[in-house]
This record gives C-alpha cells, structure tokens and sequence, in this order.
C-alpha cells in the first residue's frame, strides 16, 4: 500500500490591490505555530497579485494564482485556485483568517471537497484529528472540538493572535495558472476601468475603522445624527475614527459601514471611547479588542459600563465638549 505524505501547511493569504489583510498575518502566526508542531514547512496561496514580506512571518514558497479571469475578488473563483492547489500540493491544512472573504471562500472550497471546515478558530492542537478551540455565538462562548477529514479547513478568528514577525527570510514565489469555467467567475467584483473597482473609498485624509488606533462610538445615547458632531470633533483631535453601535447605523445616524460589532467591524484600537453605548454582547464582540476602553453614560449599570477599563457618569453631551477643551489646552490650542 502506499501512502502518500502531506506536504506542509497551507495558508490563504488575502489581499486587496496587492495589499495584504492584516487579519491573513495573525492566521499565519497560528499557520506557522501549527507547521511547527508538526514538523512541515509553511507555504502560502495569494490569489491575482503578488504581494511582498511573507517570510518574515515564516512562510517559506508562496503560490501565486494568475489568470485573466483574475484581476478582483471572486468567490468561486478564488476556492477553486485553492482546490487545484490541493489537489497538486497536499498541504495536511488549510487556514484562512476568519473574516468575510476567508470564511466565505473556505466554505466554498469545503463544498467543493465534500469536507468539515472549522470557522473563528483561536488554537489548535494538532494530531490525527485536530482538536481546536473556537469562538461561538458572536464571541460569547468558547466551544472545544475535534477536526476530522484531510486536508483540515479551518479560518483563524481576527483578533485572537498578535501577528509575530519571526525573521527576515525570502518566501520563493511558484506561479500557477488555474482552470476556470465561467460558472467560476460568475460572481465577482468588477467595475469600469475609471471606477473605484466597484468598491467605496474611504473619505480622503481619514483613517479607517480598522486602522484606527483611537475609535470614538456612538450609541442611541447621542440623540441624532447631529448629536455625533462632538465625536468627530473629539476623533478629529486624536487622530482616530467614529464607530457606531447597530441602533445609531439603523436610524441613519452613521453610515452603515461604521457600525462596530458583530455584524460590523470589529477593531483593536489603543482606545475604545463608547459614547451612549449600552453595550449589548453584539457589540461587545466588536470593540472587546480594544487595549482599554472608556465608557461614558447616563446609566451606571449598563453592560459597557460595568466592563470598561473607564466609566464616566454622565450626560457625553456635557462631558464631551469639557474633554475636548481640556485635550485642546493640552495640546497648546486652547
């Protein structure tokens, strides 16, 4: 009989006009902890363009998918790389961060392979079957399983591991070309050659939910979308951005793509101010990893207040504007 030996870990690394999701760098850290273990080497998979600094994370071959079919997000398409790329390499697993992207194009490719895939992992344990650690019901629970089938599926919960730079090591790239079928790329991202490549674009100047190292958040506390004024003018003098809670996006007050929790965006800021949030578990999951967190409100015993690192009692409409006059004398603009 004979028996075929894997190869080493796979890891799909996402990225977005050659930029790579920061999310695919904390994955790689538990990719490369788990090629570790077990005693492979760890290679990567990057669809459509090349990106560069995967070997600092330990990644020592990446796989670069390239076709004309190619140039933007595709679901199908981007899954069915990755099972070719099985098919041919034999990785033992393969990991993806657990964000929208990599959950959606590791289910597709668990559909495609009749296997399990495991979602919002934060450790495995390698062996025969992999008895993994994941996140459950929005972050509330921690649930303990066993990961059976080959290869393993399984998507890294963002947030959950510190990305570890472990050197300064080359990653030799190995291009392949894919066969696709129009079914494959039936769903994608596309747009004219002028046009944004379909995708909306930050406001020019200002730092992004995700990148933010101070977020300031509003909740039904604010009043009106007036009323979020005084937290951009608060996000403004720290060089941060404004979040809201699903009640502030669902009246209108914010965009939608503000919101932060569990159908938001989740973020790990230096400082999470959350203004008016009452802080219901949907939007805990979203700012809890956060190095501190103020929470300012009426309500002494809401849910945000009772676990924030600060609570301020008070109306924010008041405590706001005497936090910025006190910042502003601070900073020499009083």
């Amino acid at each position: 009989m004979i028996h075929l030996r894997f190869k080493m870990i796979l890891g799909f690394v996402e990225q977005d006009g050659g930029k790579v999701n920061p999310h695919s760098l904390e994955m790689l850290t538990l990719a490369r902890r788990l090629a570790g273990e077990t005693a492979v080497p760890l290679h990567a998979v990057v669809i459509g363009a090349a990106v560069e600094g995967l070997g600092a994370y330990g990644v020592t071959a990446v796989h670069l998918a390239q076709h004309p079919d190619l140039t933007d997000y595709a679901p199908a398409a981007w899954a069915e790389c990755i099972v070719q790329l099985i098919a041919a390499e034999r990785p033992t697993a393969v990991l993806a961060a657990g964000t929208e992207r990599g959950n959606e194009v590791l289910a597709y490719v668990g559909a495609k392979l009749g296997a399990a895939m495991a979602a919002n992992v934060t450790s495995v344990t390698p062996g025969e079957n992999y008895r993994i650690t994941r996140l459950r019901w929005g972050g509330s629970l921690l649930e303990e399983a066993w990961l059976k089938g080959e290869p393993k599926l399984l998507t890294v919960a963002p947030l959950s591991i510190a990305p570890e730079v472990v050197g300064d090591g080359m990653a030799k790239v190995r291009p392949f070309t894919p066969i696709l079928t129009d079914d494959d790329v039936r769903v994608r991202v596309y747009g004219e050659p002028e046009a944004a490549s379909g995708r909306e674009q930050p406001e020019s100047g200002k730092v992004t939910l995700a990148d933010a190292r101070v977020v300031v958040s509003g909740g039904r506390g604010v009043g009106s979308a007036e009323g979020f004024a005084v937290l951009e003018e608060l996000a403004d003098l720290l060089g941060g951005a404004v979040g809201g809670s699903r009640v502030a996006t669902n009246l209108g007050w914010r965009p939608h793509t503000a919101q932060v929790g569990q159908t938001g965006t989740r973020v790990a800021p230096d400082l999470y101010i959350a203004c008016g949030i009452s802080g219901a578990i949907q939007h805990w999951v979203g700012c809890k990893g956060a190095k501190h967190i103020l929470a300012i409100n009426t309500d002494p015993d809401a849910p945000m207040m009772t676990k924030a690192d600060y609570a301020v009692i008070g109306d924010l409409h008041e405590i706001l504007p005497a936090l910025i006059t006190e910042i502003k004398m601070k900073m020499g603009r009083g």
